[in-house]
């Protein structure tokens, strides 16, 4: 059995999305992050760096429970136990491999950093609205460049696609007008447009309202949430 320990955030959906995409059964584990519950004991167990997604699967390599946290990580652990979404051979791979790269270490640090300077940090900050903006920028011209010349980021339809996808529809948050990318915005369209995706999106659908509003809430030194008085 899988065990995947999440929440409705970008990071969150891209599980939802992958085991949707593979129809395969999991038993879901909500972690509330605006509670605190990535904090407890119990869970930094499982993620030792408090953060969703994590992943258990009790029949992993050589039958062997395996704990697994990153969502790229487990991105590509299923993709490898399925062998789906991760190309045909090892050319294919390696393209789909520096695009989960890409969105792991640039498209969802920096998206993640436009939300919080232009949505929620408790003051507004203008160098961090313009310097995160303009990134954000930045990062659509590169897709849409190599959104232009294939349908999907690594040629097929593959876990860089589920990766970036949850970020990109979040584009009002990030000051950017989708319009503007006109290649970035047709594979929005079509990868919003599958069964598995909507299905996932409504995943926990139930606990969107306990997202975070603007200058709501911030994180104290620990990193726990505390309410602005």
């Amino acid at each position: 059995m899988l065990h995947l320990y999440s929440w409705p955030t970008p990071n969150g959906h891209k599980l939802h999305i992958m085991l949707a995409e593979l129809e395969v059964p999991y038993q879901l584990h909500p972690i509330n992050i605006m509670k605190g519950e990535q904090l407890t004991p119990e869970y930094l167990k499982i993620n030792p760096n408090n953060k969703i997604p994590a992943l258990i699967d009790e029949d992993g390599p050589e039958r062997k429970t395996i704990t697994i946290f990153e969502s790229g990580a487990i991105l590509f652990y299923l993709a490898e136990k399925y062998q789906r979404f991760f190309g045909n051979n090892s050319h294919e791979r390696y393209q789909i491999m520096q695009w989960l790269m890409f969105q792991m270490s640039g498209l969802g640090p920096m998206l993640g950093q436009a939300h919080h300077f232009r949505v929620y940090a408790p003051q507004a900050v203008s160098y961090g609205i313009e310097r995160y903006t303009k990134e954000a920028k930045r990062l659509y011209n590169v897709l849409d460049k190599q959104l232009q010349q294939q349908p999907f980021l690594a040629g097929a339809y593959s876990i860089a696609d589920i990766a970036a996808f949850p970020w990109i529809r979040l584009w009002p948050k990030q000051g950017v007008q989708i319009g503007d990318f006109p290649h970035v915005q047709r594979w929005l369209t079509q990868i919003e447009q599958r069964p598995a995706v909507k299905k996932a999106l409504d995943v926990m659908s139930e606990h969107a309202n306990q997202m975070p509003k603007p200058a709501a809430w911030v994180l104290d030194y620990f990193g726990t949430p505390a309410k602005i008085s």
